[in-house]
């Protein structure tokens, strides 16, 4: 804390006019201040652990979904899910006992495959898909269940074989005997409006 404090003062006293005296900032100092910065796979790691630990109250493990979901925005982070191995306790969340943790667990995934195809591969080999269709069709929370639709629109788009894992999971009266191709947007749009309106008028 006392580094943090030499370095506003430094930066208070070098945003003085310049005709004043300026102090040279101590390059170990500067140095020291961002070695202790974390990487974002570093707290990427942290936060799972922290959603997964028991000793973690459920707002706790809220915000760290947050923190989760926040750095996964980013395409960079969102691709490095795979190399962290976060995927198989990330999905494994879509089943867990608390409502709250389910949707944020949806909410994740689908941030991390939208419009991101390596993303979507990562998530459809870890068995993604078909968790996502038995949430959107067994959950008992309507939020859920329609979080689940937003992960599983932008997990299937684009993406044959994850389209294809989500076709073989659904009821057949949802698709009527049509073939839907990953490409065809309207088609996919279409099957999502169909599977919103079930999840919201499913009797919880």
């Amino acid at each position: 804390m006392a580094n943090l404090g030499n370095l506003l003062a430094w930066g208070i006293e070098n945003s003085t006019p310049r005709s004043e005296a300026k102090t040279e900032l101590n390059p170990a100092l500067l140095a020291q201040l961002f070695s202790n910065q974390k990487s974002d796979a570093t707290l990427m790691k942290e936060a799972m652990e922290a959603i997964q630990d028991p000793e973690v109250s459920l707002k706790d493990k809220e915000t760290a979904f947050d923190n989760f979901e926040l750095m996964i925005e980013q395409l960079d982070n969102a691709n490095n899910i795979e190399n962290l191995e976060l995927w198989p306790p990330l999905i494994s969340l879509l089943s867990a006992p608390e409502k709250e943790l389910r949707l944020l667990a949806a909410w994740c995934c689908g941030t991390a495959v939208q419009n991101n195809i390596k993303s979507q591969q990562d998530f459809h080999k870890h068995g993604g898909v078909s968790k996502l269709v038995d949430l959107l069709l067994k959950d008992p929370a309507e939020d859920v269940r329609k979080k689940a639709v937003y992960a599983l629109s932008s997990a299937v788009r684009n993406l044959q074989p994850a389209l294809d894992a989500g076709l073989e999971s659904l009821p057949s009266e949802l698709l009527a005997g049509q073939e839907l191709k990953a490409d065809n947007m309207e088609g996919i749009d279409a099957l999502m409006t169909k599977l919103r309106e079930r999840a919201a008028n499913i009797t919880e």
